[in-house]
């Protein structure tokens, strides 16, 4: 199975997708940079030195991305029989650039099928906070997205929930307030049956 982790800023998705990938002897990779030109990708799109990037470029930067570790690392994996965890997947951009860009869930869905083509996550795993408690979880030292006003995140969170509504069979949401391992477990409680 593909398994997506997606979650807003300080929600304690790359942890987890982490201690989940381990704890089932998953590929994890993440999104953007996990092959050699999402490294440079993310490093566009993170840097705030980057400045302002027009958010169809944004978009498709993130789809470019998307598309090449798609073809290096997700499907090499499943073709080899593995489960494979990602960190951020097609739903941070639909949540990202289609709702904090307001770009539209459709835009963003569709230049993403052009370069996923029918392959989605199988499983997307939520992990649902409240903002004021992922946003006191962040360092000092924020990428350029987490630099964006409170606005743009509460919409992202907002986006995250909705997406999870149109999907219930492919979504599941945890509780990420809690403490690190009571998170994990839960996860493991709600995603494990899912596994085949």
């Amino acid at each position: 199975m593909w398994i997506a982790f997606e979650g807003g800023e300080g929600s304690g998705k790359s942890t987890q997708a982490a201690l989940f990938a381990e704890r089932i002897d998953a590929v994890l990779t993440r999104e953007p940079g996990a092959t050699p030109l999402g490294v440079q990708l993310r490093s566009l799109l993170l840097s705030p030195k980057t400045g302002t990037i027009d958010a169809h470029a944004e978009t498709l930067l993130m789809a470019a991305d998307r598309a090449q570790n798609l073809r290096d690392v997700v499907l090499p994996a499943l073709a080899d029989g593995r489960h494979v965890v990602t960190d951020r997947s097609v739903y941070s951009s639909m949540a990202y650039q289609g709702e904090g860009r307001q770009l539209g869930f459709d835009a963003v869905r569709e230049v993403n099928q052009w370069a996923l083509g029918d392959h989605w996550p199988d499983l997307v795993v939520l992990l649902d906070i409240d903002f004021a408690q992922a946003r006191a979880r962040l360092g000092d030292s924020l990428d350029r997205f987490e630099q964006e006003g409170e606005t743009f995140h509460r919409s992202i969170f907002d986006a995250y929930r909705k997406l999870a509504s149109l999907e219930p069979d492919r979504w599941v949401t945890v509780d990420a307030s809690g403490d690190q391992q009571r998170v994990a477990e839960d996860l493991w409680q709600k995603v494990s049956p899912r596994l085949v």
